[in-house]
């Protein structure tokens, strides 16, 4: 018998009758029961049954009348035994499974790598570095970069990104980077920009970047760790890719060729970026967010925030605000 098929039924007192009478009498005739418990014929045969069945009692092979009965300890193991066995089987069934799909785990992997699905962390400056140099030398058609910070890029990273660059351009790779308007003021991003450009790469500036981003033939995009650090993303994920470069190419319609400020003329550029600033201030941004979104240093931007309220002849933000809308240079 399988111990589920009793499990949640209540003990009858005449089967725990029935069983202290079997152990003191080692019978097990219905009739003898029956006398013993003063019940009837009917309910000691049924009560017999019933211990039977749960192992409780055994009839003994030469008398059928005569039985005993046993623990309820051995006669626990003997209705268990059915179960556990079936979760013995079941349980090596689910090994065998397990062992068997774990072949194809490692393909399943190595395929969805291959498919360029993957984010990889990128902990050090130096492992970036090497990522990139790799990623450049792997590049088929396409570079797309956009590089925040106007003045503020490493000289030593500029000239290991221009011999990389000019690498590229040699083989024909069309390149084209963002960077800040605020770049125009800076001496050697004009002289990497001038010189990039003779083999064809093509660069464009904004008031504002979306961040930082290198995108290999829209397959493999580069992005800054989060952390502060000088690591990097790699991202090889098709569809987050996608979007990147959907970003990129929406930022560089709106951008403007790459000019020195002289050339377009100091005034010009200088009254573009102040422009800017006042929307971002009626936006009620932050001193350091409006440097970031500019690309200029804290001090740079603090200069330029103090040089508007002062032609708006503002002593607080709201002052400058409401004098900007009554002057037309943002929306009411």
């Amino acid at each position: 018998m399988d111990i589920g098929e009793e499990t949640g039924q209540a003990v009858d007192q005449v089967d725990l009758d029935a069983y202290q009478w079997i152990l003191t009498h080692r019978r097990i005739e219905p009739a003898a029961l029956a006398k013993g418990l003063g019940v009837s014929e009917q309910r000691a045969a049924e009560a017999v049954t019933r211990l039977t069945a749960l192992c409780l009692v055994h009839a003994d092979a030469s008398d059928p009348g005569v039985g005993h009965a046993v623990a309820p300890e051995a006669a626990m193991t003997a209705l268990a035994a059915p179960g556990e066995a079936r979760i013995r089987r079941e349980q090596e069934r689910i090994a065998r499974g397990r062992a068997l799909m774990s072949a194809f785990v490692p393909h399943y992997h190595a395929a969805r790598h291959e498919r360029g699905t993957g984010i990889e962390v990128i902990p050090t400056l130096a492992e970036v570095r090497a990522a990139l140099n790799e990623a450049a030398a792997r590049c088929r058609s396409e570079v797309m970069a956009s590089q925040p910070g106007g003045g503020s890029r490493v000289p030593e990273a500029m000239q290991e990104a221009l011999a990389r660059d000019e690498a590229l351009l040699s083989r024909g790779i069309t390149m084209r980077t963002l960077y800040h308007h605020t770049a125009r003021f800076n001496g050697p991003s004009q002289a990497y920009v001038e010189a990039a450009s003779r083999l064809g790469g093509q660069y464009r500036t904004s008031h504002e970047l979306f961040g930082r981003i290198i995108v290999f033939d829209r397959e493999l995009a580069f992005v800054p760790a989060s952390d502060g650090s000088w690591g990097a993303v790699a991202i090889r994920q098709e569809w987050l890719v996608a979007y990147l470069c959907e970003i990129f190419e929406q930022t560089w319609a709106r951008a403007r060729p790459f000019a020195s400020a002289a050339a377009e003329g100091l005034e010009q550029v200088a009254q573009e970026i102040d422009h800017t600033i006042v929307e971002l201030l009626a936006a009620g941004l932050k001193d350091e967010t409006i440097a970031r979104r500019l690309g200029m240093s804290l001090r740079t931007a603090r200069r330029h925030i103090a040089d508007i309220m002062a032609q708006l002849g503002a002593d607080s933000r709201f002052q400058a605000g409401v004098a900007a809308a009554k002057a037309g240079l943002v929306p009411d």
